[in-house]
């Protein structure tokens, strides 16, 4: 590292590398937050998708890595000697499918030692600027290998982390066009009441919504878009024309793969992906539903039970299949929707109270989003830092 006590051009090198990336990590004001849906639902994904018991985002600062989101991991651990700080410094991805079998990890005390690592894949995740910042990993207790296919699959989830770090940059420019998007007059919707509120965060999110009559009920669809810079409202009002001429389809998951299709140039073009929730009522009660990535979709039942609709399906813009699902309404049971924004600002999975308790203490549906999206923002002390949006489907 140096040469009669002078650093050799390599080390000078590497040190304004790490200086450059400390200064990223810290400009991205993430470390030491709290826990947010919209990364969570990635390690959820990440994890069902791979089989494995560990998934970690994690975020490298100058003495430990972080984790953002993690299943099965602490929080944080020394840097020092850690799978990902290799991922990091080599700003590539690293699969060990034996670590027993590799000389630079195989006397590492998480290998020798509890809880015995067997297996690490990870893909470095950048700041804005490109600088390496942190990993999305998945490790196993039993080695393995990655295919071709899984290698890919795993460099897409990164970028929709990327994509997710990206999207906290300012686009006040976008923010006319955005609230201009939203659509202006209620489904017929017979049979049911129907409502929607949506109140500006802090910061331009990408979060839409749309609905609209169809032959034998009416449609309700939510997304969220999130990308590098990209024009948020351009790219929502793609995914929602696309979505609309999807609608000769009988069936959702081809309706929603044909809407797909139209839009993955410009999302491969833009980087970016959007989680959508599709749903198409019907006039008996049946809901039909296809689940891109969302996740935050709830059945609140006139007993006063709530039913997460979990999803295990990717974006759009993320290669993949996205079945469609169905659930039923009976009379006085409410489908909600709502953005990340006001799930986080609730608590996450302990603000699924709140969420019950507004819905059935509501007399008509307006007032129960209204009063959703009152208590994310008193409980976030201002306005939710995203879009904050709830959309209620109640059959009288």
């Amino acid at each position: 590292m140096t040469t009669g006590g002078r650093m050799t051009i390599e080390a000078v090198g590497a040190l304004e590398t790490e200086l450059r990336r400390q200064s990223a990590v810290e400009a991205l004001e993430i470390l030491d937050t709290p826990p947010e849906d919209r990364f969570d639902r990635i390690t959820r994904m990440t994890q069902q998708l791979f089989g494995v018991p560990m998934v970690s985002i994690t975020l490298l600062d100058d003495e430990r890595q972080w984790r953002k989101s993690h299943l099965g991991l602490t929080t944080e651990a020394a840097r020092a000697d850690s799978f990902c700080d290799l991922t990091v410094r080599t700003d590539s991805p690293v699969i060990i499918a034996d670590t027993t079998a590799d000389e630079r990890f195989r006397d590492n005390p998480f290998v020798a030692g509890d809880p015995h690592l067997r297996f690490y894949a990870g893909e470095p995740i950048h700041a804005p600027g490109g600088e390496a910042v942190g990993t999305l990993c998945v490790v196993d207790t039993e080695p393995r290998t990655l295919t071709a296919g899984e290698q890919r699959l795993l460099r897409d989830l990164a970028d929709w982390v990327q994509a997710e770090l990206d999207r906290d940059e300012e686009l006040d420019r976008t923010a006319v066009v955005q609230r201009a998007l939203l659509p202006h007059r209620k489904p017929a919707a017979h049979g049911y009441d129907v409502a929607a509120a949506c109140e500006p965060g802090e910061r331009i999110a990408g979060d839409f919504y749309d609905w609209y009559d169809t032959e034998d009920g009416f449609t309700v669809t939510v997304g969220d878009v999130v990308g590098t810079g990209s024009p948020i409202a351009i790219i929502a009002a793609s995914v929602r024309a696309a979505l609309r001429s999807a609608t000769a389809f009988a069936d959702l998951e081809p309706a929603v793969a044909e809407a797909s299709r139209m839009i993955e140039e410009e999302l491969d073009r833009l980087a970016a992906y959007t989680s959508v929730f599709h749903a198409r009522v019907d006039g008996d009660g049946r809901v039909r539903f296809v689940d891109a990535g969302h996740g935050l979709a709830f059945v609140v039942r006139v007993t006063g039970d709530i039913e997460r609709l979990a999803t295990s399906t990717l974006p759009l813009g993320i290669a993949g299949e996205r079945p469609e699902h169905s659930v039923s309404l009976g009379t006085g049971d409410a489908l909600l929707v709502i953005s990340d924004a006001v799930f986080d600002a609730l608590g996450g999975e302990a603000g699924l109270g709140v969420l019950q308790s507004r819905v059935r203490g509501s007399a008509t549906s307006a007032g129960a989003v209204s009063r959703i999206v009152g208590a994310a923002r008193d409980e976030h002390g201002a306005a939710p830092v995203g879009d904050a949006l709830a959309i209620l489907v109640r059959r009288d």
